[in-house]
């Protein structure tokens, strides 16, 4: 059972540039330029904008040798100006443009998926045990002298394992999971360690949230029992933009972070690159924070723990202080919760919770308890009442009256540890046989609905991912967020955990130099056109890097194919070539509706 580790996981420290990461470093953020590299003055303001933004590492994409050289005028240009944050050249297929790279800037990152081997062609292949070790000695053979060339420049470099990019060799013999993807990675972690290479930082990415924080909490088990402790750059790809993009960011991220995994932090949204900043600080510094918060707590043991219900999660969402009621009938709250507000306009056909001292027994309504009502559940007929818990008080006494009474809802509240503390309450109930829903409330002091978004989904995340909760219950002290956003967050970390789809999902890339097209403007339109085709997945990328293989988790694909041209996917299959873009979207729509 994941989820133990309350403290930050020590890694070794890797030198880049004047910005040592790992170690005893805080969490560092980036981001990605989205310009072309090989256009000098574009690329520099870029830079600039995002380092004023405050990320400490920039990367570029080097498709060629001649981007790969560029990156030298750029790195001259920025330092001429009195910046000095590393760069990053990003490399796919290139292995010499990796090489030229590692000469000019501080960090190179490549991809496991196609440095050496060949682009995807999603072929099967049967290998013999001799078979693939000749393949892992083709990779030794162009790696070494990669990381000599690193060596010698004092360069580091990141393993980048995504998930849409793995080669045809991994996907035969392990598959599409979470194995496949971190053995993608321990393959080139091998040869660095015994060619004796420590400056490596390591992802390993999905746009799908729960396979990103499986295979990053099995990539960190699988370093453990090797002996490794390098880094770990967190991301979650293709994350959409908006409200969309940064909670299912903040839930993936945001889950890790908040185990003590990751030293750096890349938030991947359709917007601009500067725009990523913010975010990934916000959630860099709410788990830092978090973490040294934590109590000293002892934690049940991890075996035999009985498994939590999978039903679907209930919404409750709070108008205890409102007036007024307005509904969104795609995202309608399973119950309101109305506190002691009486004059509330409570509409006939919801449901409504209300604290059982104003319970009345009318239609659709259910009492809440707290502990200090304990004589009052014990003696209430209610068919199913709710009952307000947090750690410090489930004693022995509760947890044999909680077995006697199983129709009664948990409303998990949290003291000063918060998330820590209530996965201790649940993981109890796991090992005590309760069996009871528990719905996961938390309460925030936000004015603004940006970070309120990103701390609930980093808080939550790992209670849907994990299947620990049946149901959220957001709340805010302030009236600077309306029940509405309040209401419309908490459906929207559920559907980013995958526990509850109530809308169109897109899969949407960040936009780098490989980009042929406006990827922002394309989103827009992709989204005007299609966002009445709930439970949809939709993807919409740049270039072919990543593409392909993320069409693998979304239904259907919009991925360009060169200037001004774009291919039409379904699954994995590229059902239309070299669309003129023009024409793309209402292609787009012609395939969706002939399946």
């Amino acid at each position: 059972m994941p989820g133990f580790q309350f403290k930050r996981r020590k890694s070794s420290e890797v030198f880049i540039g004047n910005t040592p990461l790992g170690g005893d470093n805080p969490v560092r953020v980036q981001s990605m330029t989205s310009t072309a590299t090989i256009d000098t003055e574009a690329s520099i303001a870029q830079c600039i904008r995002i380092i004023e933004a405050g990320g400490e590492y920039i990367r570029l994409t080097a498709q060629g040798t001649r981007e790969a050289e560029n990156l030298r005028h750029i790195r001259d240009g920025l330092r001429a100006r009195g910046y000095q944050t590393p760069l990053v050249a990003d490399i796919h297929f290139n292995p010499n443009a990796a090489c030229t790279a590692a000469g000019i800037v501080e960090k190179v990152r490549i991809n496991p998926g196609n440095f050496t081997d060949s682009a995807k062609k999603f072929q099967k292949h049967e290998y013999s045990e001799e078979e693939y070790r000749r393949e892992i000695e083709k990779i030794r053979a162009r790696f070494v002298p990669f990381l000599d060339i690193c060596k010698a420049n004092h360069t580091a470099i990141r393993i980048g394992v995504n998930h849409g990019s793995l080669s045809d060799r991994i996907m035969s013999r392990y598959g599409d999971t979470p194995e496949g993807m971190v053995e993608s990675c321990l393959e080139f972690l091998r040869i660095c360690a015994e060619e004796n290479f420590t400056d490596v930082v390591i992802s390993i990415k999905a746009s799908d949230t729960f396979v990103m924080v499986a295979t990053v909490r099995l990539l960190v088990s699988r370093m453990d029992e090797e002996g490794m402790n390098f880094p770990l750059h967190l991301g979650v790809t293709e994350a959409g933009d908006g409200e969309d993009g940064r909670i299912k960011s903040a839930v993936g991220i945001g889950t890790l972070l908040l185990e003590g995994i990751g030293d750096t932090v890349r938030v991947s949204l359709s917007e601009d690159p500067e725009a990523e900043i913010p975010v990934a600080k916000a959630l860099a510094e709410y788990a830092s924070a978090s973490l040294a918060r934590t109590i000293d707590m002892t934690m049940p043991e991890p075996q035999h723990l009985i498994e939590r219900s999978r039903d679907v999660p209930i919404v409750i969402t709070d108008y205890s202080e409102s007036v007024i009621y307005t509904e969104n009938p795609d995202l309608i709250p399973d119950f309101l919760y109305l506190g002691k507000n009486r004059s509330f306009p409570r509409p006939e056909n919801r449901k409504v919770i209300v604290d059982y001292e104003v319970f009345s027994h009318g239609k659709n309504e259910y009492p809440l308890f707290t502990a200090q009502d304990k004589t009052a559940w014990q003696n209430s007929e209610a068919p199913a009442p709710f009952l307000l818990l947090n750690y410090s008080e489930l004693n022995g006494d509760w947890i044999q009256q909680l077995l006697s009474k199983p129709n009664t809802v948990l409303i998990l509240s949290s003291a000063a540890s918060g998330v820590f503390e209530q996965k201790a309450f649940v993981y109890r109930l796991m090992r005590e046989g309760i069996k009871n829903p528990v719905v996961l409330q938390r309460c925030y002091r936000e004015n603004d609905p940006e970070l309120f978004q990103i701390k609930s989904a980093a808080d939550c995340g790992a209670f849907f991912l994990d299947n620990l909760a049946g149901g959220i219950f957001l709340q805010n002290e302030t009236d600077s967020i309306s029940p509405e956003d309040i209401n419309a967050c908490s459906f929207g970390i559920l559907q980013a955990t995958g526990r509850r789809i109530s809308k169109t999902e897109y899969i949407s890339c960040p936009s780098c130099g490989r980009t042929l097209f406006d990827l922002q403007t394309t989103l827009k339109k992709v989204k005007a056109a299609t966002a009445h085709l709930k439970g949809l997945k939709i993807g919409v990328m740049g270039c072919i890097v990543n593409g392909p293989g993320e069409m693998a988790d979304a239904d259907y694909g919009y991925v360009g194919a060169g200037v001004g041209r774009v291919s039409l996917y379904k699954g994995r299959e590229c059902v239309k070539k070299n669309i003129p873009e023009a024409d793309a979207v209402e292609e787009l729509l012609r395939l969706i509706k002939r399946f």
